[in-house]
């Protein structure tokens, strides 16, 4: 052993020893217990962070701890390589995005290695290889013949700068989650996936998952909206037709005085009068430039234009003004509102705005609310008015009455509906999985035979930076002929959305190899699901819905047995410097290179560790690395000091030992025993790392020199140190293993077993309470009797003192933690 630590030297070495060896490749085996490891996998944007360092960071600790603690892991890497950035980056360095992919790819994965992340490199992917995409097109294909694919035209977000559509998910505060740019409403003809008919599954398979953290599972009960209500029609005044409308709150229907449409709703322009379309259209311009998001916004101004138009109300046969309102999405229910101003916030704002009507038909239990005074609408419970029939109920139970009075009435019917709309998945761009549809003139849309796939994405595309779709302009791509007549015809060429491709990828890493289908069954039903997956909040809805969708569609298409893909989900918190978020648009990235070459990989890993719970963010501090880095230099130097004593050593006899390596025996199993609980069901890697440190502070004020009985202990206590710092810090756990006389690499050893027995105290150290408030603490045999430490609590000199005089009631002990003493 080497008296200095060298990390460049060592890590090096561990690192080819891995490599060679395959030390991590995993395989099936029958009668072992398997654990699925997983971080969400990459853009190869060309860079690692400091966020990439520490989100895998945390799965390489539990991938290491679980194959110490015996379990069959497979911990996979691979890439999430299709996507508009390699589209713009080639634009910008008049490349290809293949090439600044594939190039961005294998830097990337060099410096995966240089951290030393237990990966199974044989099972790499990336989801810009035909060999993975031409699956996917299989998939799509199957999914059209059962009419879970389906192309209509529908309003879309459109990114101008990009020029393509967007998922109402990638769309933040009104601009394209890309480039920022502000996104704007469009009507395109595009590619969807039919999610809604998951719905319902989605929903209730969210209380099945109880290793999700709870913020994550509300984030997609709330996206996916299940609202139990009635649809209603009201009927257009002039015309034969109604307009329908879903509502959750029928109790308040008596009190409907206007009606509001979404601009984008179909019947929008028809019932606008000549007299007013010039304010249509300038209001309808308006908003084509404003977030769907931002338009739901409770502090957005509520703004509308009349179109001219009335409906009745089918059951006051008041006469209701038709307004386009700004709030009102397409993506909801009918896409029209019956507007209660009374008893609707939004409705109340727009209707003071626009000198509406208003009618209160629920009055708060012996209020008398008057529409004329009202400040708010009110929306709570009460009790009906101006409601016919049902006068006089309470509110909640007059919505069941007049639910089914609508339905025996014929003017609407209970219904559920969700706030999830279907999934666009057509990108107008080249970098993308072609979808696999030819076009005819007289077959129309044709599925491309199966036989005929992959539908290879060329590699001749140009990049001129005018916008636009690249794939649209390369002839060779485009012409083709019809697989139904035989006539010319030509190719699709939008693409699928990048969250295709990470919506089965985990799948794919079961059997990355299987030349028969996108799946191999016996792998999957061996590895799936995933038992721990790792990645950021900002998932939450977009990648982990998706997900979930893909797998149960997956499912129903025979690929797979499973529900759930992901069986528990860690959302890891963001790495921050100066403030903020680090991004190298703000100048404050930590490139992880400069680090390894000045502390080595395993520095960074453990200060990555240690800052901050997993699921907090991460306050950088160069103090912290450079502590972290002299840690390991004390624990290099202790054991390079304990060796020559230990190395001759003979067995542990716990009999044999002295107080003071009884006491240091304690402390090595306590610490055993409580970063076995930190990792395995907290995460809680700093306090197991803390816990460690402790244990060496201990370690080096050790002296058995002149106890040669201890001496078999300080080896079971410097082992120790080493066994569970070696999911932390891999390279420099191995070497010190090996400099231990170890034959067998780190990798392949056992976690330390925890001795009961031995963590066993001798003494406890009681609080004593007085009525719940803290007065004193005992210290008593830890063989002591209930009894006995009731007693040494009440003779201590401090308690006496406190409660002299006053009557005893009561004396209350938890084991092992207080005494309360309850007076009066």
């Amino acid at each position: 052993m080497e008296e200095k630590y060298v990390p460049a030297r060592v890590e090096e070495k561990w690192q080819k020893l891995w490599n060679d060896n395959k030390s991590f490749k995993a395989e099936k085996v029958d009668g072992k217990a398997k654990y699925y490891l997983l971080e969400m996998f990459p853009y190869p944007s060309g860079r690692i962070h400091m966020g990439h360092v520490r989100n895998y960071s945390i799965g390489d600790v539990i991938a290491r701890f679980k194959r110490m603690k015996g379990f069959n892991v497979l911990h996979p890497m691979g890439w999430d390589a299709f996507g508009m950035p390699a589209e713009n980056a080639a634009i910008q360095h008049k490349s290809h995005p293949a090439k600044w992919t594939y190039e961005n790819i294998d830097y990337m994965r060099g410096q995966l290695k240089k951290m030393g992340f237990s990966y199974d490199w044989d099972r790499e992917l990336a989801t810009c290889n035909v060999e993975y995409y031409k699956w996917e097109q299989l998939i799509f294909l199957q999914m059209l013949e059962k009419g879970l694919a389906y192309k209509k035209i529908s309003s879309v977000n459109w990114c101008p700068k990009c020029e393509t559509v967007l998922a109402n998910e990638q769309v933040e505060d009104g601009s394209c989650w890309r480039c920022d740019s502000l996104v704007e409403q469009k009507e395109l003809e595009q590619w969807s996936f039919r999610i809604t008919d998951y719905a319902e599954e989605l929903l209730e398979d969210t209380y099945k998952l109880p290793g999700w953290p709870e913020r994550v599972l509300t984030m997609q009960r709330n996206w996916i909206g299940r609202s139990t209500g009635c649809e209603i029609d009201f009927s257009i005044e002039g015309r034969n037709d109604a307009i329908k409308v879903f509502t959750t709150r029928q109790d308040t229907l008596f009190g409907a005085t206007f009606m509001s449409l979404a601009p984008e709703h179909p019947l929008a322009l028809q019932l606008t009068t000549a007299e007013n379309m010039a304010a249509v259209n300038a209001f309808l311009d308006k908003v084509k430039k404003t977030d769907k998001i931002k338009r739901t916004a409770e502090d957005f101004e509520k703004e509308g234009v009349f179109t001219g138009s009335y409906c009745i109300n089918p059951v006051t046969n008041r006469r209701m003004p038709i307004y386009l309102a700004n709030f009102v999405l397409t993506d909801y229910g009918t896409g029209a509102v019956m507007a209660v101003p009374t008893h609707d916030q939004r409705d109340f704002e727009f209707a003071r705005k626009y000198a509406i009507a208003m009618e209160v038909v629920i009055q708060p239990e012996g209020g008398s609310l008057d529409a004329a005074t009202m400040t708010e609408a009110y929306t709570a419970e009460g009790i009906m008015v101006n409601s016919g029939r049902f006068d006089g109920l309470n509110s909640t139970v007059a919505k069941e009455q007049i639910a089914d009075f609508l339905e025996q009435e014929g003017l609407g019917k209970k219904t559920v509906n969700f706030r999830l709309r279907d999934w666009g998945i057509s990108r107008q761009r080249y970098w993308g999985n072609p979808i696999p549809v030819i076009y005819c003139d007289d077959c129309g849309a044709v599925p491309v035979p199966a036989k005929d796939l992959p539908v290879v994405l060329p590699m001749d595309a140009t990049f001129t930076g005018e916008g636009g779709n690249p794939l649209a302009k390369i002839d060779s791509f485009i012409k083709t002929t019809c697989p139904m007549c035989g006539k010319d015809a030509r190719r699709e060429t939008d693409t699928m959305d990048t969250f295709v491709e990470s919506s089965w990828y985990f799948l794919r890493y079961c059997c990355p190899d299987f030349a028969s289908g996108p799946l191999n069954k016996g792998k999957t039903e061996y590895w799936m699901s995933v038992d721990q997956y790792i990645g950021g909040i900002e998932h939450a809805v977009m990648h982990l819905l998706y997900a979930r969708f893909f797998t149960k569609v997956l499912r129903d298409l025979g690929y797979c047995d499973i529900n759930e893909p992901f069986t528990n989900l860690l959302t890891q918190g963001m790495v921050i410097k100066d403030g903020s978020k680090m991004s190298k648009s703000k100048g404050n990235v930590v490139d992880p290179n400069g680090l390894i070459e000045k502390y080595g990989a395993d520095t960074a890993r453990l200060f990555s560790l240690f800052a901050a719970p997993p699921e907090k963010d991460l306050d950088w501090s160069d103090q912290g690395v450079d502590g972290s880095y002299r840690f390991l230099n004390r624990v290099w130097k202790l054991v390079y000091e304990c060796l020559p004593l230990i190395r001759a050593t003979g067995p542990l006899d716990a009999a044999a030992l002295t107080d003071e390596g009884k006491t240091l025996r304690r402390l090595v199993h306590k610490t055993i025993r409580k970063v076995s609980d930190d990792i395995e069901d907290r995460f809680h890697f700093n306090t197991a790392i803390a816990a460690v440190m402790e244990m060496v502070n201990a370690i080096q004020a050790f002296e058995p020199k002149n106890q040669p009985r201890n001496v078999p202990v300080l080896k079971e206590a410097v082992e120790s140190v080493v066994l569970l710092l070696a999911p932390f810090v891999p390279h420099f756990a191995e070497e010190l293993w090996e400099s231990l006389g170890h034959e067998d690499n780190l990798n392949e050893a056992a976690w330390p077993a925890f001795d009961a027995a031995a963590a066993v105290d001798e003494e406890l150290l009681v609080v004593v309470q007085v009525n719940g408030k803290l007065r004193g603490k005992v210290t008593v045999a830890a063989s002591a009797t209930d009894e006995e430490i009731k007693g040494a609590a009440l003779a201590d000199e401090k308690i006496r003192q406190l409660i002299d005089g006053m009557n005893i009631k009561k004396v209350v002990y938890v084991p092992g933690k207080l005494v309360n003493i309850v007076v009066g």
